[in-house]
């Protein structure tokens, strides 16, 4: 019945039965008796408990899809409301079911264009800093190399102090381009990558341990982009915010996929609001219909950083980042 019909025919029922009280043999004297009074304040409660029965019921649908409005998260999908209640309620419920239904698929569509995008970018960026930075200050280094042949004694520590210093640029600038461009997972796939990833940060003050056997099964080039740059991010969080001194990388087989697992023995994140790098995180995991799950460690300590992935052939396809040419080396 809908929400219309429920409220009319309880009042309808209530001015009946009120009338019928007039008509009968209940009358009401002058002064009015307490035995009289006591009828009428026991049928006007009795009528004003239906109406707030009734209105409760027809109304705890549309609370529920309020509460279920606020919570909302794209980032977070699949949470849906009930369908339930009067007809108006249940179809607006279903409306709304429908429009999350959308907005996910778009978001998903836009997130996907994207991050293909922001990976075409991360590519050129790399083989511009590799092909343009890289060489240039290779010439530098060997120009400051004939400059330290011919240079009097008094200078050459000085010469030798701006070898030095370009040396570490073109080093750094390197270590850049591979994080732009993680050439290891193209050229020897997705376990090499991870080992390389913790030996990287490793080397950075962080002591990481990884568990990255090499039976696991294969997944599309999309999918192991998405796993390495979520660990790339897991670990870059952890080295920036978390106070940590260790960290590991597990990438193992479950029942109904593959996981990977970021995990440290930081500070964890608290009641902090979670950020860009999560966000992001989120997104690529959308993209392959992974779920991704950042909660506190074991005993309320660190931070625990999941990413689930499906059995290859529920993996969504998203577009494919186009081939970039190398460049010289």
């Amino acid at each position: 019945m809908s929400l219309f019909w429920r409220i009319f025919s309880l009042n309808s029922a209530g001015l009946i039965v009120a009338a019928a009280l007039l008509l009968g043999p209940v009358t009401v004297s002058t002064p009015v008796l307490p035995a009289e009074a006591l009828v009428v304040v026991a049928g006007l409660a009795v009528l004003l408990a239906v109406s707030a029965v009734v209105l409760r019921v027809g109304l705890a649908p549309l609370e529920r899809l309020g509460r279920s409005m606020a919570t909302a998260d794209l980032l977070r999908p699949g949470a849906r409301a009930a369908v339930a209640g009067p007809a108006e309620a249940a179809e607006l419920i279903r409306t709304y079911n429908t429009m999350l239904d959308r907005l996910e698929t778009e978001r998903a569509s836009s997130a996907a264009r994207a991050l293909s995008a922001q990976e075409r970018e991360r590519h050129r960026i790399a083989r511009e800093l590799h092909d343009e930075v890289g060489q240039t200050l290779t010439a530098v280094l060997l120009q400051l190399k004939r400059v330290a042949d011919r240079a009097p004694e008094e200078l050459r520590e000085e010469v030798g102090q701006a070898q030095e210093a370009t040396r570490a640029g073109l080093d750094e600038i390197r270590r850049i381009a591979r994080r732009l461009r993680p050439g290891v997972l193209e050229e020897l796939g997705l376990a090499s990558a991870l080992r390389s990833l913790a030996t990287e940060f490793t080397a950075h003050g962080l002591s990481v341990r990884h568990h990255v056997p090499g039976d696991l099964p294969a997944l599309p080039e999309e999918a192991e982009l998405v796993v390495y740059r979520v660990a790339q991010e897991a670990l870059t969080n952890t080295a920036r915010h978390a106070g940590a001194a260790r960290a590991e990388i597990r990438f193992r087989r479950i029942a109904d996929g593959v996981e990977l697992v970021v995990s440290d023995n930081g500070k964890g994140f608290g009641t902090a609001a979670e950020g860009a790098g999560i966000g992001g995180m989120r997104e690529r995991a959308l993209l392959i219909g992974a779920a991704l799950a950042v909660r506190p460690g074991p005993e309320g300590r660190g931070t625990d950083v999941r990413l689930c992935i499906p059995t290859i052939s529920s993996i969504p396809a998203i577009p494919a980042i186009p081939a970039i040419p190398a460049g010289g080396r």
